[in-house]
């Protein structure tokens, strides 16, 4: 039913593939419109909309090493670096 087409990105210019899978998940998502940027040049700009997110410096409540969690640790809660959550969370 859908046929891959190419399409030229508004943003960088260059060619793209618009293909007949998007295509029809544009048409279930009822999507009007054709995209008009890129793969790279959407990611681009999805990103460029984000803040950068923030880390804090911890020290391991299990092994005493420094680390940086992307939350802003509490005083009375136990904090872990990433080896060590993981290692909790594997033992359930």
């Amino acid at each position: 039913m859908y046929e891959d087409k190419t399409l030229v990105c508004k943003e960088c210019g260059k060619e793209f593939v618009f293909t007949a899978g998007e295509q029809e998940f544009y048409a279930e998502k009822g999507f009007q419109n054709e995209p008009q940027r890129c793969k790279a040049c959407r990611d681009a700009r999805k990103n460029a909309a984000r803040a950068p997110r923030e880390y804090f410096p911890i020290v391991c409540a299990a092994c005493g090493r420094e680390d940086r969690v992307p939350f802003e640790p509490k005083a009375n809660k136990p904090v872990y670096c990433s080896e060590c959550f993981a290692k909790m969370n594997e033992k359930g």
